[in-house]
Formats: C-alpha cells, sequence, structure tokens
C-alpha cells in the first residue's frame, strides 16, 4: 500500500479547515439559542417593572383623592354613605388592573399647641375583586393615637386639623420571573388640611359645640 506524502496529507487538512471555516450554515440558530432566553428575561422584566410603576402611580393618585375628598366635603359632619362614596372611588383610578387587594383608611389628626398630632377617628375599607362599591371596615387607628412622628414637621401647624389617607396595594407580576412571585406592597400616603370647616367630624367626634367652630383642646 503507498503511503501518502505527508505534503498531501497537509494541504488536505488546510484544505478541510477552510471549509469549516467558511462554513455559516446553523451559525444563526446557535447564536439565537443563546441570545434568546436574554433577551426573554429582558422583555420580561421590562414589561413587570413598568406595570409596577404603572400601578405604583395609581396608589398615589388614590391617596391623594381621598383625602382631597374627605378634606373638601360639603358637610361638616361625614357619614358612613359618604366615606363609602370616597373609597369607591378607587376602583375607577385601579382600571385597568385588578382593585384586589386595595386597602385605605382616611383619619383626622389634630396637632394641639404643643405641636402633638393625635388621631381623632378613622375609618379604614377595601376593595373586593369585580365589587362596584368599597366595604367599610375598621382602621388599624384609634382614636387618640399619637401620631407626631408620622406626620412632616412643615405639616404640625399648632392647633390645626389634617385629613390622613393611607393606601397599600399587593401588586402581583403576571409572570413572577423576574420580581417576586408572592408580589411586592406598594403603599403610599397623604395630607390635606380641611377646606370648607376648620374640621370634618365623624361620628360626633370631634364634638362640635359652637358651630363651626371645631375644639382646640
Amino acid at each position: 500500500m503507498a503511503v501518502q506524502p505527508m505534503t498531501s496529507i497537509w494541504l488536505r487538512l488546510r484544505r478541510s479547515a477552510g471549509d469549516f471555516r467558511r462554513d455559516r450554515s446553523g451559525l444563526a440558530a446557535l447564536e439565537f439559542a443563546i441570545i434568546a432566553p436574554v433577551m426573554l428575561v429582558m422583555f420580561l422584566g421590562t414589561v413587570e417593572f413598568s406595570s409596577g410603576i404603572a400601578v405604583n402611580r395609581k396608589v398615589t393618585l388614590i391617596a391623594r383623592t381621598l383625602s382631597d375628598l374627605t378634606s373638601q366635603a360639603a358637610v361638616q359632619a361625614v357619614t358612613d354613605p359618604y366615606l363609602q362614596n370616597v373609597f369607591t372611588a378607587s376602583i375607577v383610578i385601579v382600571k385597568p388592573y385588578s382593585q384586589t387587594p386595595v386597602k385605605a383608611q382616611i383619619s383626622e389628626i389634630y396637632i394641639d399647641s404643643n405641636q402633638k398630632a393625635t388621631v381623632q377617628w378613622s375609618k379604614g375599607a377595601i376593595i373586593a375583586s369585580g365589587a362596584l362599591q368599597a366595604t367599610l371596615t375598621p382602621s388599624s387607628r384609634n382614636p387618640n393615637d399619637i401620631v407626631t412622628g408620622l406626620v412632616p414637621p412643615a405639616l404640625l401647624v399648632k392647633q390645626t386639623y389634617l385629613i390622613l389617607s393611607e393606601v397599600s396595594y399587593l401588586y402581583t407580576p403576571a409572570i413572577g420571573y423576574v420580581m417576586a412571585k408572592s408580589g411586592v406592597n406598594l403603599s403610599d400616603v397623604a395630607y390635606t388640611r380641611t377646606r370648607q370647616f376648620a374640621c370634618v367630624t365623624y361620628n360626633n367626634v370631634p364634638l362640635i359645640t359652637t358651630p363651626p367652630t371645631c375644639p382646640t383642646p
């Protein structure tokens, strides 16, 4: 058997290597297989974070709306039906996202002559899925609770009243690959001063003996 010269073998190896280098069939598929998962994760992450930011903005709008509607009440004494209608405004604001689980509460705070902030009254509400109205619930804040540390220093004006609204929303991402699958708790607060009257009463609190003057203990 004749032995091929080394030069011939070397030339064939060089030719095969050149053919392999020039053959790009399947390269695009390989690149796509490597890049596609990364791009998919980036896309889903962008969608989830964008939705989260949008919902967080709506939480802020709900907080501002609740405090604003309460502080500008046309009547000095608000009732459960009035507060229920105020809380129900959250349903329209949070759309098109699910209104569950929106939790909110409204409180009136009095700042005394020593700049101590005390809760006068407070009422909470939750928004159930598909509900047309909010459901009133007890608030986590009670009358006479001291909340001085909660109020911004600039709002601690002596012998004045504030309406405080607090809103929380558990944002659950649709996919959950990038953000927490269990959801992210979003919350915000808003303060407004009463507009039409010195204070807003609820269930005769604060007790006004000389309308429309509010007590200043």
